[in-house]
């Protein structure tokens, strides 16, 4: 099958028109009260660690998590002032999260390099609690 776009374009065409926030930059910043970090990774891939305080909303709900005309709308994506960071993996799907929500008006940024590499440049790993 020969596609029209590549996954890999339209990542490349996603960062030339978001904001990419770096590493070390984000981990600078965590105690910033208007930050909140969102994490749209996968629910077994957030098992495996997570930065602490990090919101965690799944790729395939995040434009009805973060629309208020939904009914799946969720109040932490509807608070004035706040500087909203998302991150996958590796920072390919958030890129493109991050680009289908600022075509929404939704103004947001993501991590590069995504959470691949947060634990090397010193950032803070939490895991989940064990479940009784």
């Amino acid at each position: 099958m020969n596609l029209t776009t590549s996954a890999a374009q339209m990542v490349a065409d996603a960062r030339a028109r978001i904001e990419e926030v770096e590493t070390a930059d984000l981990i600078a910043q965590l105690d910033d009260p208007d930050l909140v970090v969102v994490d749209i990774r996968d629910i077994r891939e957030r098992q495996k660690g997570f930065i602490p305080g990090s919101v965690h909303a799944p790729r395939g709900m995040i434009e009805f998590w973060v629309d208020p005309q939904s009914p799946y709308h969720k109040e932490v994506f509807s608070q004035p002032g706040k500087r909203y960071v998302f991150h996958c993996a590796s920072g390919w799907r958030s890129a493109l999260t991050v680009a289908t929500l600022q075509d929404m008006g939704f103004p947001a940024a993501h991590l590069r390099e995504g959470f691949s590499t947060w634990a090397d440049h010193g950032g803070a790993v939490e895991m989940p609690k064990p479940k009784d």
